[in-house]
């Protein structure tokens, strides 16, 4: 009884987290508030302090998950820079602009995890480092340092572009703003 207990537990926790990461890259960490959060995993909010500590515990553990299945992504692609090519194209297209709540959380929340508490800012480091690490593995693996510094420039490259096209009004505009991400990126990973 116990141990279904736990199990239980643990499902409803993950189940909140997947729901509040939709929700936070939807309507931002400060647009939702726990109850909508808890509606979204249908529960109610007498619930939330059985698995966080504070709204706070629960946007550090949304963003190491989020930052986590992001990284464990790269696993899925085609093995050196043509699986790199293919995550560019696929970040950068206008079915990821057009679904932040399905997509990366860096695009949609970066600023606000800015001004979030340390517990966030260190999930985001520790996620974002791996990424970078992942991204550094495809690029040049017999030139460690340099493949890291190239590997932090395409990921802000990506991030930036991916950002700078969804704040444009001008559908044209922002399409060209990801078709040029991609060759900018694609230029230099050479």
């Amino acid at each position: 009884m116990v141990r279904y207990a736990k199990e239980h537990k643990q499902v409803t926790r993950q189940r909140i987290i997947e729901k509040a990461g939709q929700r936070f890259k939807q309507d931002g960490i400060d647009g939702s508030g726990v109850s909508t959060l808890m509606a979204d995993a249908g529960l109610t909010n007498g619930a939330f302090y059985a698995h966080f500590a504070s709204k706070d515990d629960l946007v550090a553990n949304v963003v190491a998950a989020e930052l986590h299945t992001q990284a464990v992504r790269f696993n899925t692609l085609r093995p050196g820079r043509p699986g790199l090519e293919d995550l560019v194209r696929e970040y950068l297209s206008p079915e990821h602009r057009d679904n932040p709540d399905m997509g990366c959380p860096s695009a949609a929340l970066l600023d606000e995890i800015g001004r979030c508490g340390d517990a966030t800012k260190q999930a985001y480091t520790d996620g974002a480092k791996s990424i970078v690490a992942e991204i550094a593995a495809r690029l040049t693996p017999a030139d460690p340092q340099a493949a890291h510094l190239k590997a932090i420039g395409l990921f802000t490259m990506m991030v930036g572009t991916l950002q700078l096209s969804r704040a444009l009004s001008d559908r044209k505009f922002a399409d060209e703003v990801l078709e040029q991400g991609i060759e900018n990126a694609r230029a230099f990973m050479n």
